[in-house]
């Protein structure tokens, strides 16, 4: 707030505030919490509000509850009486949200008690258990380790990211973070990775930040690139921090072709190298593409920057990006971690990189700790089935796209009134590119599938409208649920700057759709009901034209 504020003209005076959180029982295994709290003046929130939404640096909710639990209340007030009934009251949801959905998705562990309303996933669930006898129940009977070993919790995680664990199956959840536990080469594609290459964040944003933040520190500093059309805040945390982006938001190969131009032009008037580093995802967000990665590797150790690739779409049980990376970063709040009830993310470092050794320094003197151990646990406990997980997700997306694009106007025999205009999925953007880089079995073939992420464009707006309402999922922003999620997502991240996002390909009527474990036929029937409703939609529309025609 300092920097921005001072560079705009008039700083902002700002404190902080270390605020340290201790539970009243000196008896207690529960350790103290400690916090950081900015206080800046009331009218600069916009500001502060963008180093919250871009960098991903937040309290999680868990640490929250776990600071509130620990903070004591003084009242005066008596004490209210005890509710008449014990089932809380349910908000009535907007109708684009509400209970419509493909049906509960698979468990992959245990389920504690709760109760369901309704029986859908679509709909609000509230345990009526106390925490305590949640953490039991969650303890006791395997799904969770108890809170005393959360490092061992962050151990596991870190070698199941790293690709060293001989045996990593839901069974082997009380070894897979001990010390003697059995490790081997790393699944990455690089050899010699290992858990000491892996960092753990408290969001995925906060590791992209954290990945700018490590260039910035550890390399001569100079604008990134940041290639493809991303997820906004990765764009944004570009441009902000630092000196600046350079954004080739198509992420094509003649973008690539722009990009050597940019290259051979910084080289002549700078001895340093031409920019910081190059940031893409693999495949971007929303439109699936996948950038040609060995090419960019060959520019990066021509002209000496880095390469940070975003693997959350496309994730390492599918794809094998590390070969062609300085960094690897992804959020595992996603699929990794599926149950939508914890954040995380992960910073990881190519030991076989030319700058290895450099970074490594710099995050050895500057990396802390702060995932807190809470949230690793949920998250060690949900990935045990990962693997598993991500190949029922790549099925059901496969049949999924393959059926709605045989519906689309990007087929080659299109049907009449189709709704659709294209399928973006990464088995027809930029294929040669996807394909290049997916996980190969030991006989060759093709292991990694296409992940769960697939967006929509439609001939119509309206036509857009009828099949998100129609979708019988849940709808959100999200992605990487055990349970189908879709979501207008231009309108939900661009709305301001839609011509900006139309300019780049990225539609207004965009909906993109994460699939679920659901079953395949019932999840087929669901979007076969809502492509018909958009089919409908333009058949009346074609009809209308004709009646205009007519009068005209």
């Amino acid at each position: 707030m300092i920097d921005r504020s001072t560079k705009a003209g008039t700083p902002v005076p700002v404190r902080l505030v270390q605020f340290t959180i201790c539970p009243e029982d000196e008896e207690t295994s529960t350790p103290c919490v400690e916090l950081h709290i900015v206080l800046f003046p009331g009218d600069q929130f916009p500001l502060a509000k963008q180093f919250w939404q871009h960098t991903g640096l937040c309290i999680s909710s868990r640490l929250a509850e776990r600071c509130l639990s620990m903070l004591h209340e003084e009242s005066s007030s008596p004490i209210a009486p005890p509710p008449q009934s014990t089932r809380p009251p349910v908000k009535p949801g907007n109708r684009h949200y509400s209970a419509k959905s493909f049906g509960k998705s698979p468990s992959t562990s245990p389920i504690v008690p709760s109760v369901r309303y309704g029986g859908s996933i679509a709909e609000q669930s509230s345990e009526l258990f106390n925490k305590d006898l949640v953490n039991y129940l969650e303890e006791r009977y395997g799904r969770n380790l108890p809170l005393e070993a959360a490092a061992a919790a962050k151990r596991a995680l870190r070698r199941r990211i790293a690709g060293v664990l001989v045996r990593d199956t839901p069974n082997d959840w009380e070894t897979a973070g001990a010390q003697e536990t059995e490790l081997g080469p790393s699944t990455r594609g690089v050899e010699g990775v290992t858990e000491d290459d892996v960092f753990l964040y408290s969001t995925g944003m906060s590791a992209i930040w954290s990945a700018h933040q490590l260039a910035l520190g550890a390399r001569p500093v100079a604008k990134s690139v940041c290639f493809g059309f991303p997820y906004t805040d990765t764009l944004k945390i570009l441009e902000k921090w630092g000196p600046g982006c350079h954004f080739l938001g198509n992420g094509l190969d003649a973008d690539i072709d722009e990009l050597e131009k940019l290259l051979e032009k910084e080289s002549e008037t700078s001895t340093n190298p031409p920019i910081l580093s190059l940031f893409t995802e693999f495949p971007s967000n929303p439109l699936l593409r996948s950038a040609d990665l060995p090419r960019l590797r060959k520019l990066a150790d021509k002209y000496d920057f880095l390469i940070v690739i975003d693997e959350t779409i496309g994730n390492f049980v599918n794809v094998e990006v590390l070969p062609c990376a300085d960094i690897v970063v992804s959020s595992l709040s996603k699929v990794f971690s599926g149950d939508a009830n914890v954040m995380g993310g992960s910073l990881v470092l190519n030991p076989q990189g030319r700058h290895y050794a450099a970074l490594k320094a710099h995050m050895a003197a500057n990396f802390e700790d702060s995932y807190f151990d809470e949230d690793a646990i949920y998250m060690e406990r949900n990935s045990r089935d990962f693997r598993r997980r991500i190949h029922t997700i790549d099925a059901n997306a496969l049949a999924v796209c393959t059926f709605l694009r045989s519906r689309s106007l990007a087929d080659p025999t299109p049907p009449a009134n189709a709704a659709i205009k294209d399928v973006y999925y990464p088995k027809w953007s930029t294929a040669a590119h996807y394909e290049r880089c997916r996980v190969r079995g030991s006989d060759g073939r093709a292991a990694g599938g296409f992940g769960g992420l697939f967006s929509l464009t439609f001939a119509s707006d309206a036509a857009s409208e009828a099949f998100f309402d129609a979708l019988p999922c849940m709808k959100g922003p999200s992605l990487g649920t055990n349970f189908t999620l879709a979501c207008p997502y231009t309108i939900l991240a661009h709305y301001a700057e839609l011509d900006w996002a139309a300019a780049w390909g990225v539609e207004r009527n965009l909906v993109r759709v994460s699939v679920g474990m659901e079953d395949t036929d019932t999840l087929l029937k669901g979007f076969e009901k809502a492509l018909e409703a958009a089919e409908a939609v333009i058949r009346a529309e074609a009809e209308a034209q004709q009646e205009a025609a007519k009068a005209a």
